[in-house]
């Protein structure tokens, strides 16, 4: 019996002793094959170069500065040679942190690493090329090829292109890329594009020694990105800059037929390139704290009182009701007295009786004010919001704002407060709660202007790769047979001797349709009689100036749409700049000739 229990237990280790033998030899074969590899291969990743962010003629807009890195062997933070490396460096360019350049390669130093680390990661090519030679020589240096975002233009359209920044922990994690190329989109195209820009690192294998040094190449990956062309003029952009001045506002010049905006602007502007490395603190107060606003993207996160440049959506509403028709009139004595309250006409002496054509035409507010009472807003918010507002329009920007169509609903959960008349009063004519960003307002007019639902955009392609947006349908069968109403009621504001933009608009070379707003932004006080005149307010409390139109008016190409941000009445400040806008489009061939006015009937408006 103890010769068995003797023999079993000799059997039992000479299988568990086979066991492992196979295990290590066969099974494990793979791991330490593995293992073995990655002591020989190394694998290194090929960051890609930036695409190119280039207007519609092909002019870059965004390009990479050529230039190079300079990286230090690892495993020299406790010998003189890092002191004496980063002294040769800051006699060559005396602009070097050489405290920080010390303190970020000690933080990136590991006993487990065994990759020169970047400490420098740009410098200029020109300034580089003559110091090139003797660092080369350097056996401690590593001088390696790099690029750097640079937006030739500085500040032209730089809300629309943005910029980009260092990538941090969570831009990592999002997007293993960064962790190659250190940079993401932060703002603008280049952030809503990041992915396409940025585009694949590749990937290179290379056999290395005990020494860590290469022998051979044994596989390559290109990296991949794609430029991107907008549908952004270059010498259009410029121009209305020019025009725009020093103005605080937004001005969007949009193709109604397919929503391509060939320039936009957001103002003021500020230049793009110190972003790319790091803004001075100074420089990013000086931004933050400006009354204009230059850091925010007005056209898309701009939001503001639209004033009476929705009254044609609201006139649509009123028609849905079937209690107002184009004939109901009302008369206007200059005021409408509502709970104790007097809901004011901009004029103060009244416009008599109007019909919706005349009340669009002179912008009515009275007209609005009753018409508004008959159906409620439970009648007028749907409407709204179906045309765009309180809707992001999709244009490629990020974080776009939706702004606040004011309702019923939108008070109860906003204030847990109920709904009075005075709201719906002010809600007709753009005032109170609601807000609209240019954007928004650029889109609506492109639907009346051509009864489709236009994605506003700035991408015209990606590579040889033509963009593609599709129109939709937005109007009922009903309100499609009142849009040439309200297109007539539109092109009288600009053309009727008593339509509001009517005197600003005589220099223009073709025929506009408009509609102007004043968008009150402080309260006027029930005690004043006469509203103080716009040019005698301070600059903070006049009214912001709206302008949106499209033309020609016989076959609609273009809406321009604009507003300055306190700039009093809409026609007298933002109209001039509209037609500016329309003759250069002629001028540089973007509406046909055909459609513009001969001398003799420019003269002919003037007087």
């Amino acid at each position: 019996m103890r010769m068995r229990i003797v023999f079993a237990i000799i059997f039992s280790v000479w299988v568990i002793l086979l066991v492992r033998i196979y295990h290590l030899s066969i099974k494990s074969n793979e791991f330490y094959e593995e293992i073995a590899e990655q002591n020989i291969v190394k694998k290194q990743f090929i960051p890609p170069a930036r695409g190119l962010i280039l207007d519609v003629k092909g002019r870059p807009l965004a390009v990479n500065k050529l230039g190079f890195s300079v990286s230090i062997r690892p495993h020299l933070s406790k010998k003189n040679t890092l002191d004496q490396e980063l002294e040769n460096l800051q006699n060559m360019f005396q602009d070097l942190n050489v405290i920080k350049l010390k303190k970020d390669y000690i933080k990136a130093d590991s006993p487990y690493n065994q990759d020169f680390i970047e400490i420098i990661d740009f410098i200029d090519y020109d300034r580089m090329i003559p110091k090139i030679a003797a660092l080369s020589l350097r056996e401690n240096l590593e001088v390696k090829p790099a690029s750097k975002r640079h937006y030739p233009y500085s500040n032209l359209a730089s809300h629309i292109i943005g910029y980009v920044g260092r990538a941090n922990q969570q831009d990592y994690t999002n997007d293993p890329v960064t962790k190659i190329t250190n940079y993401t989109g932060r703002s603008g195209i280049e952030r809503y594009y990041n992915s396409i820009l940025q585009g694949h690192e590749g990937v290179r294998k290379i056999k290395v020694n005990a020494l860590n040094e290469e022998i051979e190449e044994i596989f390559k990956e290109e990296p991949k990105s794609s430029d991107i062309k907008l549908s952004i003029d270059l010498e259009f952009q410029k121009y209305i800059e020019e025009i725009f001045g020093k103005n605080a506002g937004a001005i969007i010049v949009m193709d109604v037929t397919d929503g391509s905006i060939i320039a936009a602007g957001s103002f003021p502007e500020y230049d793009l390139n110190p972003f790319v490395t790091g803004i001075s603190q100074a420089r990013w107060n000086e931004l933050i704290s400006s009354i204009d606003h230059p850091f925010t993207n007005k056209l898309v996160n701009g939001l503001y009182p639209p004033g009476s440049v929705v009254k044609m959506a609201v006139a649509l509403a009123f028609l849905d009701s079937g209690k107002i028709d184009r004939g109901t009139d009302y008369f206007c004595s200059g005021s409408f007295e509502l709970g104790g309250r007097n809901f004011r006409c901009w004029n103060i002496y009244g416009h008599g009786k109007m019909d919706m054509n005349s009340a669009i035409r002179e912008s009515c507010d009275d007209y609005f004010y009753k018409g508004s009472l008959k159906i409620g807003i439970d009648a007028i918010a749907p409407v709204l919001e179906r045309f765009g507002m309180g809707q992001k329009t999709g244009v490629d920007l990020p974080n776009e704002f939706v702004g606040i169509v004011p309702s019923r609903e939108w008070k109860m959960h906003k204030y847990s407060q109920p709904w009075y008349q005075g709201e719906t009063l002010n809600t007709s004519i753009g005032q109170g709660n609601f807000l609209v960003t240019p954007m928004q307002i650029a889109r609506h007019t492109a639907m009346l202007a051509t009864g489709k639902n236009v994605i506003p955009h700035f991408l015209h392609s990606i590579g040889e790769e033509d963009a593609k947006f599709e129109a939709s349908d937005i109007f009922t069968p009903f309100e499609k047979k009142q849009l040439p109403h309200i297109r007539r009621a539109m092109y009288e504001v600009a053309n009727h001797q008593k339509g509001t933009a009517f005197k600003y608009f005589t220099d223009a070379n073709l025929t506009i349709a408009a509609k102007t707003g004043t968008a009150q932004v402080v309260g006027i006080s029930q005690a004043e009689k006469k509203r103080i005149k716009e040019e005698d307010m301070k600059y903070l409390q006049r009214s912001h100036a709206w302008i949106t139109t499209y033309a020609p008016y016989e076959k609609p190409k273009y809406v321009v749409t604009i507003i300055i941000e306190h700039g009093g009445h809409g026609g007298l400040t933002a109209g001039p700049m509209a037609v500016r806008v329309y003759n250069k489009l002629i001028e540089l061939g973007y509406i046909d000739k055909k459609y513009a006015k001969s001398e003799q009937v420019i003269k002919k408006d003037k007087k």
